[in-house]
């Protein structure tokens, strides 16, 4: 047995070491192939998900032309049911920020007895099909109803009017901004409030001041969905406030006279006056909750 140096680093040679750490196993890279075959395979998924879903959208857009557009809306009166709806759907935001918001706000922050009672109440209304909330509504605030006698006092009806219009795109549109308002209220941290009460502010001043400039993006996010609903509100307006119709009675009506295509224009419409303040609502939502992470 020899005991001398081997030849390589007697030489002034260096051997070979394997690196610290755990060896890598030979099949890694082909594990990184695999995930990335199934990363590319999930946006494939999710492209295909998101085209099936604009799919009416992609429809109503190729099945249009200009002269379609411009001959159907340019008929006298064509857009006097347009005027009813951004009127309606106007008066309805209105309603629901000054009656609703309350609501949310004490939901949010657990100040009413027996809170799931209330959050049950309204689900239910959420829950309800807009045909039954149009049904229920005419025994409700009907002419031979006592709220309808009482509305009548002042020279009011709520059936095939303005006033019912308006009764009907609340009820289907409330629910939708209570529950959103009240995950915003929900999202802002009861501790800023408390300090700022520590600081000598009144709750008044502190609602103003603190919560609602931090809720104001999903407050704005809830009543831009609720103005898209109360755009499209169309089983209970069609039971209660036939008259006068707003953009969605004359879809209905375009389709019941003259047929298919020549409605779509006006489904267009539709969709122009309600979808811009959702886009906007979210896009300011999600810039102020970036910010906030960031």
């Amino acid at each position: 047995m020899s005991w001398a140096a081997s030849p390589a680093p007697a030489s002034g040679g260096a051997t070979r070491a394997d690196p610290p750490g755990p060896r890598r196993p030979p099949g890694r890279a082909g594990a990184r192939r695999i995930r990335s075959a199934s990363g590319l395979a999930s946006v494939i998924g999710a492209g295909v998900i998101w085209i099936a879903l604009l799919g009416p959208v992609i429809t109503l857009l190729t099945h249009l032309s200009a002269h379609a557009i411009a001959s159907s809306l340019t008929a006298p009166g064509a857009l006097d049911p347009l005027y009813t709806s951004l009127e309606s759907g106007a008066v309805t935001v209105a309603v629901l920020l000054l009656v609703a918001t309350p609501l949310a706000w004490m939901l949010a922050r657990g100040t009413l007895p027996f809170p799931r009672l209330w959050e049950t109440g309204v689900l239910c209304s959420l829950l309800l099909p807009p045909l039954v909330i149009g049904l229920v509504l005419v025994f409700m605030v009907g002419p031979y109803t006592p709220i309808g006698e009482l509305i009548g006092h002042v020279h009011l009806t709520a059936t095939n009017t303005f006033l019912a219009l308006v009764i009907a795109e609340v009820y289907e549109a409330a629910p939708y901004y209570v529950l959103g308002a009240q995950a915003a209220f929900a999202a802002v941290d009861p501790r800023l409030e408390q300090q700022a009460g520590l600081l000598g502010d009144r709750p008044r001043r502190v609602f103003r001041r603190v919560t609602l400039p931090l809720a104001a993006p999903g407050l704005a996010m809830a009543l831009a969905v609720s103005w898209a609903r109360a755009m499209g509100a169309f089983g209970a307006v069609i039971i209660i406030a036939y008259h006068p119709f707003g953009i969605p009675l004359q879809i209905y009506n375009t389709l019941q006279e003259t047929g298919l295509a020549s409605a779509l224009p006006f489904a267009l419409v539709l969709l122009v006056v309600a979808l811009p303040l959702p886009l906007a609502a979210y896009t300011w939502s999600a810039r102020a909750a970036g910010r906030r992470r960031g």
